[in-house]
C-alpha cells in the first residue's frame, strides 16, 4: 500500500479551492496526465465521475465515488479501475477569509503485482504533484 500526504497554504479561499478540486469536468484544461473525465452523476452531497490518465505511456482509467462536504472536504472511494484499494480525502481549511490550508491524503494498492510496478511509480508522481498541481491553476483562475 502506498501512502500520500501533501499539503499547502493558499491565498485563496478555501471555498475557491474547493470549488476547483470538485471541478472534475476542467482537469484536462490544466493537468498534463488527465486524458480525459466523464461525469456520471452528481447532486449536492455526492459525485461519480471517471479519469482517464495517459503519461509516460500508461493509459488507465479509475471511478471515484465523492463525497462532498461543502467547502470543508472531498471524501475519494473506488468504484473501479486497476485498483485493489484507492481512498483519499481532500481538505480544505479556512484560516482567513483570504487564505487556507489545502491537504491531500491519498492510499492505493493496484489489484496486481504487474500494474503496482509498471503504473505504481507514474500514479505515485501523480498524487504527489497534484497539490501543487491546484495550486497553480488557482492563480491562474483567480489572479487575473
Amino acid at each position: 500500500m502506498t501512502y500520500v500526504q501533501r499539503s499547502a497554504i493558499v491565498p485563496f479561499s478555501a471555498e475557491k479551492m474547493f470549488k476547483l478540486v470538485d471541478d472534475i469536468a476542467s482537469y484536462p484544461q490544466f493537468l498534463p496526465w488527465c486524458k480525459s473525465t466523464k461525469i456520471f452523476s452528481r447532486d449536492k452531497a455526492t459525485v461519480k465521475a471517471s479519469i482517464e490518465i495517459a503519461k509516460a505511456g500508461v493509459h488507465k482509467s479509475f471511478t471515484t465515488l465523492n463525497h462532498n462536504d461543502d467547502y470543508n472536504r472531498i471524501e475519494l472511494d473506488l468504484v473501479e479501475g486497476p485498483f485493489k484499494r484507492l481512498k483519499g480525502c481532500w481538505r480544505f481549511e479556512a484560516l482567513k477569509p483570504d487564505a487556507s490550508k489545502v491537504s491531500l491524503e491519498i492510499e492505493f494498492e493496484f489489484s496486481n503485482k504487474l500494474l503496482g510496478l509498471t503504473v505504481g511509480p507514474v500514479f505515485s508522481q501523480i498524487c504527489n504533484t497534484l497539490v501543487n498541481s491546484f495550486v497553480a491553476r488557482a492563480q491562474d483562475v483567480y489572479d487575473k
